[in-house]
């Protein structure tokens, strides 16, 4: 009997060897170019003054790489107006640069990666052309940055994920002895209904009264088919960037509605508010604590282009409201 077993065990090595040379005999590195352009037409309302522009607001140029099945690599550079310059005036980033391993069920990325907080949440939403996923908008965390992921996709409807990051972002890669813990758990409890949960923590090291450990928590519920998607998170960080009191929660609701291949119709609705600090009023972020409502059709005559004419409406604590008549348009190829 012990042989029929050891027979078996070298049997299906033997098969698994085979099989793997198999793939790398058939398989011949491979790359492409990555191009994202992100461009609107905005007309905006804010206390009786109006104004009108045209903005190329975002551009991503990068490459893709496939070294073997197994191994893989990304380099992204993401070109973005620059707050307080001239229109004109680009600043360029280099926002990717790792290489991942990827085989069975594990994945692993090293190197300027893309950040965990939000990234299910922005596949979900899938209109970032058009506004930012909550936390990546109000600025909870950078999209990317320093450090190593990981994710186990234990069966298909689910997966954990950890990450060890610099905290510092993309724009800004310090090296310092501060590092941001992450962890998810993303399930797919019946077809088309996904569930998240994520939370992670930074302690930043400095003798300042007015610095705290910095964490985050959010959950998120959303479905999604050919049918439409609808989705809701909520939210909630303390200590935002290891500030004492600047804690601040908010909710997200959107939907997407396909009315044939090429109109969808978009909606959208975000709450955000911060703590009072002290003796204050009014809350610590008062740039952009209050409601946005945002709601659009979506064209793309073909793959990669989104064309969506779209109007916003924010009404902030602070008693101001802003209208806008949007013509936002994605192209990616």
């Amino acid at each position: 009997m012990k042989k029929i077993y050891l027979s078996l065990i070298v049997l299906f090595g033997m098969s698994y060897l085979l099989n793997a040379q198999t793939a790398n005999d058939t398989f011949k590195p491979n790359g492409k170019p990555i191009v994202t352009i992100f461009s609107d037409f905005t007309n905006t309302t804010t206390s009786s003054k109006t104004n009108n522009a045209f903005e190329l607001s975002r551009a991503y140029f990068g490459y893709g790489y496939n070294f073997s099945p197994d191994f893989s690599g990304k380099v992204l550079f993401d070109i973005a107006n620059t707050p307080g310059l001239s229109p004109s005036a680009f600043t360029a980033f280099l926002k990717n640069a790792y290489a991942e391993y990827s085989n069975g069920i594990l994945k692993a990325d090293l190197g300027l990666v893309g950040t965990t907080m939000f990234s299910f949440q922005e596949s979900m939403w899938g209109k970032r052309y058009l506004y930012k996923s909550f936390q990546d908008q109000y600025g909870f965390q950078s999209s990317a940055d320093l450090g190593a992921k990981v994710n186990l996709q234990f069966i298909p409807e689910l997966s954990l994920d950890v990450a060890v990051f610099n905290g510092e972002g993309y724009k800004k890669v310090q090296a310092d002895s501060t590092m941001q813990f992450t962890v998810g758990l993303t399930a797919q409890p019946v077809k088309n209904l996904y569930a998240r949960v994520y939370y992670d923590y930074m302690n930043k090291q400095s003798y300042a009264t007015t610095k705290v450990a910095q964490s985050s928590f959010n959950v998120f519920l959303g479905y999604k088919s050919d049918a439409g998607t609808l989705a809701a998170e909520y939210n909630l960080q303390n200590g935002n960037k290891n500030t004492s009191g600047h804690n601040w929660s908010g909710l997200s609701i959107y939907g997407v509605l396909p009315l044939d291949k090429q109109f969808s119709v978009i909606a959208r609705f975000d709450d955000l508010m911060s703590s009072k600090v002290g003796t204050a009023t009014t809350g610590w972020n008062t740039s952009t604590d209050g409601q946005v409502y945002l709601a659009g059709v979506e064209f793309a005559p073909v793959k990669g282009i989104q064309i969506t004419p779209n109007f916003l409406y924010s009404n902030l604590t602070s008693g101001i409201t802003t209208t806008s008549l949007n013509v936002n348009l994605g192209i990616s190829f």
